[in-house]
């Protein structure tokens, strides 16, 4: 019981004080979760070692779990430790002696501006359902590059016509203004009406921007499945997914010329370090910009 209850009240420190999303605390639950069943009912915080905890990983690997999933149980077993150091239940961190995983460093494949721009200066396929809040999807998914859980989350309320922005609420409840582009403002116009009438037919009274056909917010699995049946009908790869569309928003500002600072606030990234994975660029290119901004290239 003692540790069913330490697991719930560190969860509810990571929401209140750490200011973590419900995804990141719902995905630790179920983490701790796996790992009090491989203690048993009987074990305590202190009677665990770092040889229990890679024991614990090892299951985990024998249930084909992925080292990305692994690589997560072992940050959420970590993690609850420090909390209850600094609870004064146990006095060391067993978790600290056992290395993570080694990660794939992979970048998604990111379409090209020419592209994208197939994909937006289109009109969208015969079979979308609802083809005006389709278009705002990749709308504000590229031409914002907002996350999919901050577009699902989006108000009608942070729509900023008059500022030609919306207001993003982010990793840790931190809150951003992101510009809208002239073609998001139009698929907005051609979207709203028919959310609107949509909502009051379903008689459903809430602020969600985007909804479903039942008039209810919209789910980040449904816009994954919007955008890859999108994708796919326009020519692009299958494994494209809202992500990518995020990462294509980076990609082609940084080739296009623009402040890696700029982008990180935009991304709503903490680190730039996280900026400079999002935006990779070739050598080329990189020897383009040095050609074309230094003063000792341009003496050449």
């Amino acid at each position: 019981m003692s540790v069913n209850k330490d697991i719930a009240d560190f969860l509810k420190y990571l929401r209140a004080e750490r200011n973590c999303s419900d995804h990141t605390a719902l995905g630790y639950g179920k983490d701790l979760a796996k790992f009090q069943e491989f203690l048993g009912p009987n074990v305590d915080w202190k009677d665990v070692d770092h040889v229990m905890i890679r024991a614990f990983l090892s299951e985990l690997y024998e249930k084909r779990l992925s080292k990305p999933s692994v690589a997560r149980a072992l940050a959420a077993v970590r993690s609850i430790y420090k909390w209850l150091a600094i609870e004064g239940k146990v006095k060391q961190n067993p978790a600290a002696l056992v290395s993570s995983p080694k990660l794939p460093k992979r970048l998604p494949r990111v379409p090209s501006i020419e592209e994208m721009n197939s994909v937006l200066d289109t009109s969208m396929p015969e079979h979308a359902s609802f083809p005006e809040r389709e278009a705002l999807i990749f709308e504000l998914l590229y031409g914002s590059g907002v996350r999919n859980s901050e577009l699902v989350g989006m108000d009608l309320e942070d729509i900023r016509l008059r500022e030609e922005a919306i207001l993003v609420r982010g990793k840790g409840k931190k809150e951003r203004f992101v510009p809208l582009s002239e073609t998001a403002i139009d698929a907005l116009k051609q979207y709203l009406p028919k959310r609107n009438e949509l909502v009051a037919r379903c008689k459903r009274l809430h602020a969600a921007l985007l909804v479903n056909q039942r008039g209810e917010r919209l789910t980040t699995r449904s816009v994954g499945r919007i955008v890859k049946q999108i994708a796919v009908a326009k020519g692009l790869p299958a494994d494209i997914h809202p992500h990518t569309l995020r990462h294509a928003f980076g990609t082609h500002m940084l080739a296009e010329g623009a402040d890696l600072r700029a982008i990180q606030e935009l991304l709503g990234h903490s680190r730039l370090s996280t900026t400079q994975r999002y935006t990779h660029l070739s050598t080329r290119q990189i020897v383009d910009v040095y050609d074309r901004t230094h003063p000792k290239a341009r003496l050449k």
